[in-house]
């Protein structure tokens, strides 16, 4: 039985969990690493980008998307009350001024979001751009 295979793009030799499995392949393994594949898929995204993002907002507009939506909100909603609490707070503090949308902390980007580290304090936010929100949600280990 074969345990490793290589590459076709690196030429590395690599044990075959490294490999998508695809059932028209003669070991049913592609022969194409998943490090080359993601890469590949990657600069494919970054080279079309503008087409990417109108198929990804047109996906995203689909009526059972949209229901699955919903529902992640009201989960999310539920989780910890506190989260709306804030939102709100901050939505209406931008209305009447009082809180003014800055640049990205990390990147300077212009479009930003309010990411709050602690919901009982909720017009203590931080300004990321939606990458570095994630990211920070990343860090810390929690949903977004």
């Amino acid at each position: 039985m074969i345990h490793s295979k290589k590459c076709f793009k690196c030429s590395a030799i690599k044990p075959l969990t490294e490999f998508y499995k695809h059932d028209r392949m003669a070991d049913g393994h592609v022969n194409k690493c998943k490090e080359c594949n993601k890469s590949d898929v990657q600069k494919n995204r970054l080279n079309n980008l503008d087409y990417y993002r109108t198929y990804d907002r047109e996906r995203g507009k689909l009526d059972h998307r949209l229901q699955l939506a919903t529902e992640q909100t009201k989960k999310w909603r539920a989780q910890d009350k506190r989260r709306q609490v804030a939102h709100n707070a901050v939505a209406r503090a931008i209305r009447s001024g009082d809180l003014v949308r800055q640049p990205c902390e990390k990147c300077l980007a212009v479009k930003t979001e309010a990411h709050h580290e602690d919901y009982d304090k909720p017009l203590d936010v931080m300004w990321l751009c939606t990458p570095c929100h994630k990211q920070r949600h990343k860090e810390l280990k929690i949903g977004f």
